[in-house]
């Protein structure tokens, strides 16, 4: 596996992402020419509604999984900032959003009060922008 940094940390899920997504869209999309072209009848409302619903299932399920790994990764993150941040930075940890607890584990130990108190201090909320400002990644090949 390739070093981790802030380029490559998302984590496609090839069969996921190119096939499964995709072919529940063309089927909900192929459900609702089937029921135009048919009339509208009630049976081809039955198959869109289904099609609708199989696609709103399985990307809900990615969701629901992706929610539970951020609260674990939050209860990971308070765990390793009782260990590395100094005193006064600990109690700040209440302060941080989701998205900022999600974005500082990459933060090396070394490299993560500084950055903490920055973000909390600038008040940075977007992911993508207290990622950049990593210096030295710590990765997590984990996240699914």
């Amino acid at each position: 596996m390739s070093e981790q940094n802030f380029k490559n940390h998302v984590r496609v899920v090839p069969l996921y992402h190119f096939f499964v997504l995709p072919m529940l869209m063309i089927n909900c999309g192929w459900s609702i020419y089937r029921w135009i072209a048919a009339g509208f009848s009630v049976g081809g409302l039955e198959w869109v509604l289904t099609s609708v619903a199989l696609f709103l299932g399985v990307l809900y399920a990615r969701l629901f999984a992706l929610s539970a790994q951020d609260r674990i990764i939050r209860l990971e993150e308070r765990l390793r900032y009782e260990r590395v941040l100094p005193e006064e930075l600990r109690w700040r940890a209440d302060e941080l959003t989701v998205n900022q607890f999600i974005s500082l584990r990459f933060a090396s130990d070394d490299e993560l009060p500084a950055l903490m108190k920055q973000v909390l201090d600038e008040k940075i909320t977007e992911r993508k922008a207290i990622k950049r400002r990593i210096k030295n990644w710590r990765p997590d090949y984990l996240r699914g």
